[in-house]
């Protein structure tokens, strides 16, 4: 059974960082064509796009968090990781990581993160 768990969340200042870790288990992420997502759900707002990395390296961001988040991920140790820097209040919600599972075309949602930050 996939899994994803994520962790790193809490409570920032406005201005502050925030290092989110989506730890991987039941499928090596480097051994399956996969894209990794960092999606957000704010107080009263839909779930957004927040960021995304291929298998190969490649990334892709929502305008909102260019320039301030970077996504990684480490194959050794299956974790993919979301870089928060110059959070802003608006930053707040549940951060959950996704797995796109390309060669089988299904979907994982990992349980997700708070991330507060205050102004």
């Amino acid at each position: 059974q996939v899994q994803l768990v994520e962790s790193g969340g809490g409570l920032v200042q406005a201005g502050g960082s925030l290092r989110l870790s989506c730890a991987a288990s039941g499928r090596i992420l480097s051994s399956s064509s996969n894209v990794m997502n960092w999606y957000r759900q704010g107080p009263g707002k839909q779930r957004e796009f927040v960021a995304a990395i291929t298998t190969g390296g490649s990334t892709n961001y929502a305008d909102s968090v260019k320039g301030r988040f970077i996504i990684s991920r480490d194959n050794a140790k299956n974790t993919v990781f979301l870089q928060m820097n110059s959070l802003k209040p608006e930053d707040t919600g549940v951060y959950h990581c996704k797995a796109d599972w390309l060669g089988y075309g299904t979907s994982t949602w990992g349980q997700g993160t708070q991330v507060t930050v205050s102004s």
